[in-house]
């Protein structure tokens, strides 16, 4: 295993955690996450009441399954589906590095799509460079996630997932610009791009 492998290995193991001790403090990230324990297993809708719903449902390219289909792939009809990296975070809730993501860079006219089920979660227009180095969005599409408490850390955070496959997609965050005050920080490796012209 390279350098560069075993640092890639670091953060998805590790939830993507640094805590910096130093002259008797401690910096934390809302925007970093880590190992630890339980979690709170009830999921409710996503609070998205400004975005709009007239959105294509499905992206190109993916089975055409019910959400009771989808919801009860076992493992290892995840990991035929999946690259590794997509697995890990969509199965197994961990956190790519910050900055690794091609789709932070990703500024086309389209929509962004969970990578497990192809269900469209957000419009690019509802995407900001919020300068954490994950896809960040300030909505979300009506219906299309739910969000549960994460205690995994030393305090509660709001974890989302697809609503329709499950698939782990990231935490939100009360820091994000009006008019929703939200930061949907994204896997960008939990998500592919449509462009428009594919769903015109």
């Amino acid at each position: 295993m390279t350098h560069s492998d075993k640092n890639k290995a670091f953060w998805l193991s590790r939830r993507s955690a640094f805590v910096f001790l130093g002259g008797g403090a401690v910096f934390t990230s809302g925007a970093l996450v880590a190992n630890g324990f339980g979690k709170d297993p009830q999921t409710t809708d996503a609070d998205t009441s400004h975005a709009t719903s007239d959105a294509p449902k499905t992206a190109p390219g993916f089975d055409t399954l019910s959400q009771n289909q989808w919801q009860n792939l076992t493992k290892a009809d995840w990991r035929d589906r999946l690259s590794e990296d997509a697995y890990k975070i969509l199965r197994n809730e961990a956190t790519e590095r910050p900055f690794s993501s091609s789709l932070n860079d990703e500024k086309r006219d389209g929509w962004f799509a969970c990578a497990g089920c192809g269900q469209i979660l957000f419009t690019s227009d509802q995407k900001y460079n919020s300068g954490t180095g994950w896809p960040s969005f300030s909505d979300a599409i009506p219906g299309r996630l739910k969000t549960k408490a994460d205690r995994k850390l030393f305090y509660t955070r709001t974890e989302y997932h697809c609503s329709r496959c499950g698939g782990h997609q990231g935490h939100v965050f009360d820091d994000g610009p009006k008019p929703t005050g939200k930061r949907w920080c994204n896997n960008g490796d939990a998500l592919v791009f449509v462009p428009e012209a594919d769903l015109s």
